[in-house]
């Protein structure tokens, strides 16, 4: 996944301290992806640009992509994070620079970890499924990990809790006695919530995480607030369980981990912790080395923006 902005501004991560409870409901800006996908993207957000290590979150669809070429990202550059592809319906082609070739569908984790270096690219099949719907998340690298050798998982069949109306599949991390089989290098949680029209019930939480829920579909009211499909509440610190009640059918993801403390600077498709590294990330991008090559995809590789002309500046929380 990548962020196509040929004008990236440098993102200031770490936010506000939140020292308890909140319900500050989130909307996405509109941004392209892509020849024919639009995203909404939810983080980062103006006045919210983590949830834990969660950096950044993009939902799109439904969209019907029957007679459209779909989702079509070249192949781009990723340094200081691990990427998620979830999915609701479609299927998303990914390539890599470690030779990786694997379509991701529906209820399946497909995790990237960039580490020190890796170029991917995202492609709806061809031919594809006619309805495209899901989330794009990227988890910031820790300092002690960010260096670390790329990987990429693909993990099939995940770990489900289930109560009357509710099935929670474990995307990453643990929610209540079941945990993701997918790598993780600071304490968080993401999970996909499905719903029955009329279930009620409070989610069991971790009052040292702060959380985050993003509606996917349906009506759910996430602690008595409506939230529609494409926003999402920030909920905060503080929090022994989280109750939820669907009007209909539908689904919720919620995201969440221990406040991230490092400060970092997020610009294009790179974490780093200075203007150097970013820079140097670009300039190894442009003259093709570090990164690798992405072999396969039908098109060329997306060029890097320029760097803005005032350096970039690493923020982040203190709780």
């Amino acid at each position: 996944m990548s962020n196509l902005d040929l004008r990236p501004a440098p993102t200031s991560c770490g936010g506000e301290a939140t020292g308890g409870p909140v319900r500050d409901l989130l909307t996405g800006h509109h941004v392209p992806l892509g020849e024919s996908t639009v995203v909404r993207r939810l983080l980062p957000n103006l006045g919210r640009r983590m949830v834990g290590a969660w950096c950044f979150v993009d939902h799109y669809g439904p969209d019907d992509i029957a007679d459209r070429p779909g989702m079509q990202v070249p192949p781009h550059p990723h340094m200081g994070l691990q990427t998620v592809s979830w999915l609701h319906s479609g299927e998303v082609l990914h390539r890599d620079s470690l030779g990786s070739l694997q379509t991701v569908r529906p209820y399946e984790l497909g995790l990237m970890t960039s580490g020190r270096a890796i170029s991917h690219s995202e492609e709806s099949p061809r031919p594809h499924a006619r309805y495209l719907h899901g989330a794009q998340l990227w988890v910031a690298l820790p300092d002690a990990h960010r260096h670390t050798a790329p990987s990429f998982e693909h993990h099939p069949d995940l770990p489900v809790v289930t109560a009357a109306g509710l099935r929670a599949t474990v995307i990453l991390g643990t929610l209540d006695t079941a945990t993701s089989p997918g790598t993780t290098h600071t304490p968080l949680v993401g999970a996909d919530l499905a719903l029955t029209e009329g279930a009620s019930h409070a989610l069991p939480l971790l009052p040292d995480f702060e959380y985050a829920v993003l509606a996917m579909t349906g009506r759910i009211d996430v602690d008595g607030v409506p939230v529609e499909p494409g926003s999402m509440l920030y909920l905060g610190c503080g929090r022994r369980e989280l109750p939820l009640h669907a009007h209909t059918d539908g689904a919720v993801l919620l995201l969440g981990g221990l406040p991230f403390e490092e400060r970092i600077v997020m610009w294009w498709n790179f974490i780093g912790r200075t203007t150097e590294d970013i820079a140097r990330a670009r300039a190894d991008w442009t003259t093709g080395s570090r990164f690798g090559e992405v072999h396969g995809y039908a098109g060329t590789r997306l060029p890097a923006p320029e760097l803005p002309a005032t350096p970039l500046k690493p923020r982040g929380r203190e709780r």
